[in-house]
């Protein structure tokens, strides 16, 4: 096993972690009911679904773990995982268990 061979196989891992967190952030945004992230204090139901959507839309067609557009969805499924999902779950009562 080279460097290359090596590389290729963390892009791979990496490929799929990240359209793994992003088809599970896009998956739960949908679960929600458009009411609880007004009362939240969040953007909409439709605006984080679309950025999430579009995020995975980006990961299936560039193939691309590290690249630009990639990273920034990334970022923007980590910031509904960390902030909006566990709001939501609060004004709704679900623990997530």
């Amino acid at each position: 096993m080279n460097v290359f061979d090596l590389q290729g196989l963390v892009l791979y891992v990496a490929f799929f972690i990240a359209l793994g967190v992003k088809g599970f952030a896009l998956v739960t945004a949908i679960g929600f009911q458009a009411e609880a992230y007004t009362a939240a204090s969040k953007l909409t139901k439709v605006t984080w679904c679309a950025f999430l959507a579009l995020g995975l839309v980006a990961q299936l067609i560039s193939m691309n773990p590290l690249g630009l557009i990639n990273i920034v969805f990334l970022v923007v499924a980590f910031v509904y995982l960390a902030d909006v999902r566990p709001a939501l779950q609060q004004v709704t009562g679900r623990t997530g268990r």
